[in-house]
């Protein structure tokens, strides 16, 4: 999302963070007011509707008419839908977190799960415990699975020589990894989800 899109979305945000802004924006929604009439219908004074107006017209959301001395005041449906076409779509709000290391907490979760083999040239890690949460314990399964390579079949004994290299409790690893669907098996063959 590009910097002024994103500052739009969150001015837009900003101005309706506010109980009687929504509740004017409904009632706009529904018939043309003036700020007097407004201010009836909201319990407030005739400046503080007038602040809310100017806030909604910040954004665009109110739009304004001259009616004889008076002004009316109406929701502009077409800057409402304008807004939700161009910032409300799913690849619109999910690119809000461009900027943010989305594998962050993943690599929490290893760094707390993992500890590096002081014997071992290599630098091989080692699994402290299997994790009872199931989302760290689905951190601990992917880093797992992707100790096996992609289109190699595996007989069980290296199955279980491989997850034995991290943690001894390989059956219970073994387990997940299929019931998970990081490894599938077939005819006593694993191979690793290409997926996953």
């Amino acid at each position: 999302m590009r910097k002024e899109q994103f500052q739009t979305l969150l001015q837009f945000f900003k101005v309706l963070a506010d109980e009687s802004r929504l509740k004017i924006v409904g009632i706009l929604a529904n018939q043309e007011c003036s700020v007097e009439e407004l201010a009836a219908l909201m319990q407030l004074k005739e400046p503080t509707v007038s602040h809310h107006l100017a806030k909604l017209k910040e954004v665009n959301l109110v739009t304004m008419r001259p009616d004889g001395n008076s002004r009316l005041y109406q929701l502009d449906n077409k800057a409402l839908e304008d807004i939700s076409k161009e910032i409300f779509t799913p690849q619109k709000i999910a690119s809000l977190i461009e900027h943010i290391d989305t594998e962050a907490w993943e690599s929490k979760v290893l760094n707390n799960y993992l500890e590096s083999d002081p014997n071992s040239l290599e630098g091989v890690q080692h699994l402290k415990e299997i994790p009872a949460n199931r989302k760290k314990r689905l951190v601990i399964l992917k880093w797992l699975a992707s100790k096996f390579e992609p289109g190699v079949e595996y007989s069980e004994d290296m199955v279980n020589e491989i997850i034995s290299r991290y943690h001894p409790d390989y059956v219970t690893l073994q387990r997940e990894l299929m019931s998970n669907k990081f490894i599938h098996r077939e005819d006593r063959l694993y191979w690793r989800n290409s997926q996953a």
